[in-house]
């Protein structure tokens, strides 16, 4: 034992530690245990329990019915403009000063998403807040908005004196562009 720490006191320090992991992997083989150098083996996973089907399914997304056009939509009175018959409504309205687009939810009176020159990030990028480049900028941001949202069909009537304008045009360009269909699909009716 004295001749090999006198032997050792001469070697490199690496080598040194590779000597000490082979002595204790010596005397870790000696037992039941594995070696640092064996791999662990690994349980079959059971194929019986990853491929069982529950009997029962509970649909927990309250937007799947939207999306297949089965949901109710609630009609409103038939005097009413603008109609109450959608799922979401999109509103689109320039002032003197800013352009503004919301998007709204049959069931709240609340806007769900919402896009304006009025926001700091969207008016530093802009040369005037209220022109027909403004209305592109609202245009692209919400249907960018909308599409992180998942909302892909809206409902949007423009009124009518207002429509042919370039502002309008423009916006429903740009949220077409962006992948948002302007229309909804008709109700579904399904007999039991």
């Amino acid at each position: 034992m004295f001749v090999t720490k006198m032997s050792l006191s001469h070697m490199n320090r690496g080598v040194c530690l590779l000597l000490g992991q082979i002595q204790r992997c010596a005397v870790a083989t000696s037992f039941p245990g594995r070696c640092m150098t064996q791999s662990a083996t690994q349980p079959e996973p059971c194929s019986v329990e990853n491929e069982s089907v529950k009997p029962t399914f509970k649909n927990r997304n309250p937007r799947s019915l939207e999306r297949m056009a089965l949901a109710v939509k609630d009609r409103g009175w038939k005097t009413t403009w603008p109609h109450r018959e959608f799922y979401h409504r999109l509103i689109f309205s320039r002032s003197q000063k800013y352009v503004t687009a919301q998007v709204f939810s049959s069931s709240s009176p609340d806007p769900v998403l919402s896009c304006s020159t009025k926001e700091w990030a969207l008016k530093r990028e802009l040369p005037s807040t209220n022109c027909v480049a403004a209305c592109q900028a609202v245009g692209e941001v919400l249907a960018h908005r909308c599409k992180q949202a998942g909302i892909t069909r809206m409902v949007y009537r423009a009124i009518p004196w207002t429509y042919r304008s370039d502002a309008v045009q423009s916006f429903r360009a740009a949220m077409k562009d962006g992948g948002i269909i302007l229309s909804e699909p008709r109700r579904k009716y399904i007999g039991f």
